[in-house]
């Protein structure tokens, strides 16, 4: 069976709406057809909360929950603690002495990184081989990922590439795997849905937070009455309910957009739809997210197991690494 890798830094305790279509959705839908390691990647979050190890510690929680939420089965998942696995950062070494400084200058997100004021560290410019390491560990096949992180896999190929034809095959290749919508506006119709913009719903929301933000949400802003024609093309209320829609309700919303192309419905009827449809697919997911709250013990239990059964793995390819390079001194 092919292994999938994937995972998320712990800066935050919670999941929007973006992350699930962006990646989470994948993760849920692959587990039955792959051997799944999800990574709570918080080395990778030292690079920009170095001096927050206490808010890591409960953010480290908070994407458990949220990863047993949604669906992921620790019967079927592997969930690995970066910071549990030494073994990463000894290949995160090796790796790095076959990659030109120029390389990781020229990574698309350094400069985005520094300009929203990220130290100017070692662990910033190292963060593709520290990645790539997470990627080749565990031997990875298939890596799902937002768009954004799309280029961190492209570097692990790149990595693996020269890596065997240096030393002899010793990876498999990894390859990406973007969500079927792969940014999702945020509710000011503005940009990407993002933790800190301010325009996001988030997977944790209740009730009343879900209302709250769909009835404020960017809709056409040349529709000033509810007879006025509208556009459904980039409109967020219609992205939302296409991607969140369960397909017995797929007729309704061609019915809306028609009504809205011609102005025949109201944007607040329409959002009120919204709110049905976001909620009814919250609900499991809060359900399930409370069952687990009241066990946290169960939920860093699952995380420590599968860290230990991951470093089983990761011992076996860094001595495959170390032979490789000739390097298997004893």
């Amino acid at each position: 069976m092919k292994r999938i890798l994937t995972g998320d830094r712990p800066t935050s305790g919670s999941f929007h709406l973006g992350n699930y279509v962006g990646s989470l959705k994948n993760r849920v839908n692959l587990q039955d057809e792959y051997e799944t390691y999800i990574l709570v990647a918080d080395l990778h979050a030292l690079t920009t909360h170095f001096n927050k190890t206490e808010t890591i510690r409960e953010n480290i929680k908070g994407l458990m929950l949220g990863y047993l939420s949604i669906g992921l089965d620790p019967q079927k998942v592997t969930f690995v603690l970066q910071s549990g696995i030494p073994e990463v950062t000894e290949l995160a070494y090796y790796l790095g002495t076959i990659t030109q400084r120029s390389v990781l200058e020229r990574q698309p997100a350094l400069k985005e990184k520094l300009d929203q004021g990220a130290q100017d560290t070692f662990a910033l410019y190292s963060y593709p081989v520290l990645m790539a390491a997470d990627i080749l560990l565990p031997k990875a096949n298939l890596v799902p990922v937002g768009k954004d992180q799309k280029a961190h896999v492209e570097f692990a190929r790149d990595i693996a590439i020269k890596f065997n034809n240096l030393f002899g095959e010793t990876f498999p290749i990894p390859e990406p795997l973007i969500g079927e919508v792969s940014t999702l506006l945020g509710t000011d119709g503005q940009s990407k849905m993002g933790k800190s913009l301010g325009n996001a719903i988030f997977l944790t929301d209740f009730t009343e937070e879900v209302e709250k933000k769909v009835m404020s949400m960017y809709t056409d802003p040349n529709r000033v009455h509810p007879t006025d024609p509208g556009n459904v093309e980039g409109n967020p209320v219609f992205i939302y309910l296409d991607a969140f829609a369960e397909d017995k309700n797929k007729e309704p919303i061609s019915d809306f957009k028609k009504r809205y192309e011609t102005g025949q419905v109201g944007d607040v009827e329409v959002k009120k739809y919204l709110i049905q449809v976001l909620n009814n697919f919250l609900d499991p997911i809060r359900t399930k997210r409370a069952e687990f709250e009241s066990h946290p013990e169960l939920v860093m239990r699952i995380l420590k197991e599968g860290t230990q059964k991951a470093r089983i793995e990761a011992q076996k390819t860094l001595s495959e690494v170390k032979k490789a390079m000739k390097l298997d001194y004893f």
